[in-house]
């Protein structure tokens, strides 16, 4: 029996409202539309137009469509469906928007942070099939995560679960999530730059020019530009990766013996660099970690890739189908 659902994907810098139907176990991805983040009003009401255009497109009314799933950054309330003044989405203060897409489509809705999103996502459709417990961590931008225990999504208390990125690792270090030495700090893509700009300056000072990153071009260093470096065996390129790589292994530890997770599986940065950092991270893993933890843990990369986004939010929807699934089979 097929299942139609939509997945509202809000980001700082665009959005897009996906299609897709759930066929047993399987999600098939069927259409997409993307469009700019703007102020608030503007955005919710192309968000709404976006969804009633998708529905149109597809002959779907609120009959046929079983739920919308959404994934924002958080902060947010996912049982009140607030998104709670995100550090990307400026004004966005206690937006109902589970109550907003509800009442204008009349379709059961659900709200996640991006992290649990797509660690919905990369547990049914990606490297975390048939897992019960599973850590899902984002690498970019910043860095989180989202929990996966005992066979269900984890969120906590008041939705702060798996916030991994403010864990500190060391006294001092390029500052992540508002403090100095933070997991985000050193892993992250902001994290690489400002290592890298603090390494290349020592070199400029003692004389020792950086012929791929002058002086004047620092304030534009990404960390793209340094995995490439590194990639063609540049020695401070490589020093910067070791350094990110060997306190992702201390993070990753703490997480192990935590947790005893069956597998972490990361994305982003980590899945396109994977040959410069794995080999420093699992040595700092093996000499961090308990040893029954270690042993029954795999680090993977993404196996969505740059899908994920994709995928997260209509995760999100096909959880909600899940969940009641699981509500009948009880009833019965």
């Amino acid at each position: 029996m097929r299942e139609y659902i939509l997945g509202i994907d809000i980001g700082g810098t665009k959005c897009a409202v996906n299609y897709a139907y759930k066929e047993g176990l399987e999600l098939y991805l069927t259409d997409k539309e993307k469009f700019p983040t703007t102020s608030v009003n503007e955005t919710i009401g192309n968000i709404l137009i976006s969804v009633n255009n998708m529905m149109e497109k597809h002959s779907l009314t609120k009959e046929s469509v079983s739920a919308i799933g959404i994934s924002c950054g958080g902060p947010l309330d996912s049982t009140k469906g607030l998104i709670m003044s995100p550090p990307n989405l400026p004004g966005w203060d206690n937006i109902p928007i589970v109550d907003i897409i509800e009442e204008k489509f009349g379709i059961k809705t659900n709200l996640q942070n991006d992290a649990n999103a797509c660690a919905l996502a990369e547990w049914k459709y990606g490297a975390g099939r048939g897992m019960r417990n599973m850590i899902f961590m984002t690498f970019g931008t910043g860095l989180g995560a989202g929990l996966i225990l005992d066979g269900k999504l984890y969120t906590g208390t008041n939705d702060n679960a798996g916030e991994l990125g403010h864990i500190r690792l060391s006294e001092y270090g390029p500052v992540g999530y508002g403090k100095a030495g933070s997991f985000e700090g050193f892993c992250s893509g902001g994290g690489i730059t400002q290592i890298a700009k603090s390494l290349i300056l020592e070199k400029i000072q003692m004389g020792l020019p950086v012929d791929w990153c002058r002086l004047e071009e620092m304030e534009l260093l990404t960390a793209q530009k340094v995995a490439e470096e590194a990639a063609k065996g540049d020695e401070l390129a490589l020093q910067i990766f070791d350094i990110t790589s060997k306190e992702l292994g201390k993070g990753l530890s703490i997480i192990i013996d935590i947790l005893n997770p069956e597998a972490i599986v990361i994305g982003g940065i980590f899945t396109r660099c994977r040959t410069l950092m794995e080999t420093r991270m699992l040595e700092m893993i093996k000499k961090e970690t308990l040893p029954g933890s270690r042993r029954v843990c795999k680090i993977m990369i993404s196996q969505l890739g740059e899908q994920i986004g994709d995928y997260a939010a209509i995760s999100v929807a096909a959880n909600v189908l899940n969940k009641e699934a699981t509500y009948e089979r009880l009833d019965l």
